[in-house]
């Protein structure tokens, strides 16, 4: 089963894991509810849809006023997303995910995901986050570091020390994205996920992760254990 993105990140912050503040509309008056509580004057609006490709097909928006929010909820609350992955028909949006926006300053992908060949989970890390992962693997598949989890001993802090020195991460960098990759992996095992990914995992103008978006899919045969 897929989550939303909106879904996915209320799972990554209950498992430790850094995310924008934001909350869930779906109606234009819950929309400027939540930009209200959330303050400032520019806020980022988000088409939850089971898709990828929803920037490029024109289902995030930044905008800098509550008119323009206005506007945007208007243009994408109750209309269809069309990207390369829904095909023509593209998918409805019913909800929109109003988050307050972040400096970015580069842009990381990781992931935990089951890997059928080796029979266990591996983590995943590259500098190239934010691009189409699938693409990246095939052109540039140098930039994609693997760490293969021993099922019994689990994730160990030295495979993410070194998946961060591999990205080029450095100081207290290395000690903070540690920490994310084992609430990660802690949040694949205990929620029977066969994929967590955040793509991107952005370090911030501060220099702090904060994972801008997720995709989480959690094992069918396991969702008995999961009411929630």
């Amino acid at each position: 089963m897929n989550l939303h993105e909106y879904q996915a990140k209320t799972l990554f912050a209950q498992f430790g894991i850094p995310v924008p503040a934001g909350k869930v509309a779906l109606s234009p008056a819950e929309a400027r509810s939540v930009a209200q509580e959330l303050g400032g004057d520019s806020w980022v609006v988000k088409a939850q849809v089971h898709a990828g490709g929803r920037g490029k097909a024109g289902g995030i928006k930044k905008v800098n006023s509550r008119d323009a929010l206005d506007q945007a909820v208007g243009a994408l609350l109750g209309t269809r997303l069309v990207t390369p992955q829904t095909g023509a028909v593209g998918r409805p949006i019913e909800r929109l995910l109003i988050e307050q926006p972040c400096a970015i300053a580069r842009e990381l992908y990781v992931a935990c995901l089951v890997d059928r060949t080796r029979e266990r989970v591996v983590v995943m890390a590259s500098s190239e986050g934010g691009m189409d992962i699938e693409e990246v693997a095939v052109k540039q598949p140098h930039k994609i570091l693997k760490a293969p989890v021993d099922p019994v001993a689990g994730l160990q802090p030295y495979q993410c020390r070194e998946l961060a020195f591999g990205l080029g991460l450095q100081d207290k960098q290395v000690a903070a994205f540690t920490k994310l990759l084992l609430n990660l992996y802690r949040l694949f095992l205990q929620c029977d996920l066969s994929l967590a990914e955040i793509n991107p995992l952005v370090i911030t103008g501060q220099g702090e992760f904060t994972a801008l978006d997720g995709k989480i899919n959690v094992d069918d045969s396991a969702l008995y254990r999961h009411k929630d």
